[in-house]
């Protein structure tokens, strides 16, 4: 049976949220991740070197979940699938975009900013969500209140979480995950140092469930 989005959010704490400007670093990077305990992996499509990761990725690290983050319309949407993403993550949400996704049956975790953004995916019969920008937009205070209301949407708070709020963010009933980019930051994957990314991302969950 085919994995749900609830399913992918399940297997590891923290998502690390991926930049990849080489596709030489794609493999060394996941595994270092994989490595660390961080299985699910969201390669952001910010880069020319993002399409050809994922399919790398997904060829060499047989660990690894490998989704597609910044999928933006339905062009993004259909080039990630192509490439061979395992699921899918948007920074917000059309109708069109999201109709689309939905009709793929590729799991989708779709970005949301405030309630009225949430109830309108709850219309649609999506209860797993992405918080994003998670710092901005009222970080775990707005979570709390979110969850007040309506506590059957999990969330995957992204966007300003670190080392210093992560635990605060896991705490939170409503959220299952939470995405980061500290394990993976760029000055890491640029130097190769894939020792401290590994370091990093057993760190980071012995931070999040402590």
């Amino acid at each position: 049976m085919s994995r749900t989005i609830k399913d992918i959010m399940a297997i590891s704490p923290i998502v690390p949220v991926m930049v990849i400007n080489n596709v030489e670093h794609a493999v060394p990077l996941a595994r270092a991740l994989v490595k660390g305990g961080l299985k699910v992996l969201e390669i952001t499509l910010r880069t020319p070197a993002a399409l050809e990761s994922i399919k790398r990725i997904k060829a060499e690290v047989p660990d690894a979940v490998v989704g597609a983050g910044t999928i933006i319309n339905v062009d993004t949407l259909n080039k990630a699938i192509d490439a061979g993403a395992e699921f899918i993550v948007s920074p917000g949400t059309t109708d069109t975009m999201i109709d689309a996704a939905l009709a793929t049956g590729v799991p989708l975790l779709p970005g949301v900013a405030n309630p009225s953004e949430a109830m309108r995916l709850l219309e649609k019969g999506i209860t797993e969500m992405k918080f994003f920008p998670a710092e901005a937009a009222g970080g775990v205070p707005m979570l709390k209140s979110i969850g007040a209301p309506i506590p059957q949407i999990s969330f995957c708070p992204t966007g300003g979480v670190s080392q210093k709020n992560v635990k605060e963010y896991f705490n939170l009933p409503n959220v299952a995950c939470v995405g980061g980019s500290w394990m993976c930051a760029a000055n890491l994957v640029d130097a190769e140092n894939w020792d401290e990314i590994t370091r990093l991302s057993i760190e980071a969950i012995a931070l999040a469930t402590a």
